[in-house]
């Protein structure tokens, strides 16, 4: 496996194809050992490169995987037809907004997320919905290059939805009575939510 990952990172790199970074890698892997989960949940397939690190350090989890690019489909299934040895992934094709609602509620003991940043908080109702309590979520990339910390009139208009949606995950999850949500100060910026309690509901601002 370790032969396969490197493999991947090496082509999606150039291709400037987001995985996670090597300075991710071990803290990644530990918080799914550590979680020991029976059912992973991931949004944003891409070439599977997370999908098969999950399973690689899960044995025994089933991981359901959601994308909706034909091109990064086609990659992912490549290589769960060739590493997937154990079959334990599960991709399913299409937009998040109209899969989620299909899957069972309290069902997952972990979600990674790494799709578009602006939907993080789009999606995050229907994703704890999905989480069983005492379940972890982990959100890649949130730090956005700095960008996060500056005022709105200093990002570049391209990148000020991907900011409000960001903007509005932090208020709406940093501090919830019923989560314990985290920043980790790494590679791109983590956010961590534990789901505490069932039935939450998410207070959404428009910034």
């Amino acid at each position: 496996m370790i032969d396969l990952l490197e493999e991947m990172k090496q082509y999606a790199a150039p291709r400037m194809i987001p995985i996670l970074r090597d300075t991710e890698l071990a803290l990644f892997e530990d918080l799914v050992r550590q979680a020991r989960p029976h059912r992973v949940l991931e949004i944003g397939t891409a070439i599977g490169f997370s999908a098969l690190l999950m399973a690689e350090n899960s044995p025994k989890s089933h991981v359901t995987t959601i994308d909706r690019n034909e091109e990064m489909i086609g990659f992912a299934k490549e290589n769960f037809a060739k590493y997937d040895q154990r079959q334990q992934i599960e991709l399913l094709e299409g937009e998040a907004m109209d899969l989620l609602p299909t899957l069972p509620d309290d069902t997952y003991d972990f979600v990674f997320m790494d799709s578009a940043k602006s939907k993080y908080i789009v999606f995050l109702p229907e994703v704890l919905k999905k989480v069983k309590v005492g379940g972890l979520i982990v959100l890649d990339d949130i730090f956005q290059g700095g960008d996060i910390a500056k005022d709105i009139k200093e990002v570049r208009r391209g990148q000020r939805t991907i900011y409000r949606g960001l903007q509005r995950l932090f208020q709406a999850t940093l501090n919830h009575q019923d989560l314990t949500a985290s920043l980790v100060p790494m590679s791109d910026g983590l956010l961590m939510i534990r789901k505490n309690s069932a039935n939450i509901t998410l207070e959404i601002e428009e910034i």
